[in-house]
């Protein structure tokens, strides 16, 4: 297999992202600061993110609130990206679609899972504002932004503004419309396989 300007491109700045997030992770634990943390947020979005998606799942696993921003934002860069190069290398149909209501019409068990989810994210959402006005224990971040990433982008950003809640967190404020914008790529590159 021949590797192109492309291939070798994401191979340095997938290196380079796996390096900056370790740096930073090690400066982090030593309480340099934060930093590096917009260097790896740039390396993300020259391509990096599955550099950095490595390193988070070699030396960081532990989500924290401190760090989920940056995870959703490399998450959802990681999926927009692969749909890029996947659309740059020609796995996609020739006449592009933006029918995306025929593939909800033709799959009514994936209709029925999404309009599912945002509801349970949409509740989820409510449950965990009733929670937080009682000072009772809470929804976790990972869960509330897990049921987003998982189809339910519209009933967390619903859920947010409807019950005015999480609105002012970034992890959520932009997060979830990054989200919805990685599900929207997604969909857009499924109905034009």
């Amino acid at each position: 297999m021949d590797l192109g300007y492309l291939e070798y491109y994401l191979i340095a700045v997938n290196l380079t992202g796996f390096l900056f997030f370790l740096l930073n992770h090690r400066l982090r634990a030593h309480k340099a600061g934060r930093r590096g943390e917009s260097v790896s947020m740039i390396t993300a979005l020259l391509g990096g993110t599955l550099g950095i998606l490595a390193a988070i799942l070699l030396f960081d696993r532990k989500a924290e609130k401190d760090n989920m921003m940056q995870r959703v934002f490399v998450l959802c860069v990681f999926v927009i990206q692969t749909v890029a190069v996947l659309f740059i290398k020609g796995f996609h149909r020739d006449d592009i679609n933006f029918a995306f209501w025929k593939l909800f019409y033709e799959n009514k068990i994936l209709s029925v899972y999404l309009v599912s989810v945002n509801l349970i994210t949409l509740f989820a959402f409510g449950i965990d504002k009733f929670l937080a006005v009682r000072r009772r224990r809470r929804i976790r971040i990972v869960t509330l932004l897990g049921l987003s990433f998982l189809g339910g982008s519209i009933g967390g950003l619903v859920g947010m503004y409807a019950f005015r809640h999480k609105t002012k967190k970034d992890y959520f404020a932009f997060g979830i419309p990054l989200i919805l914008m990685m599900q929207m790529a997604l969909i857009f590159y499924v109905i034009n396989l």
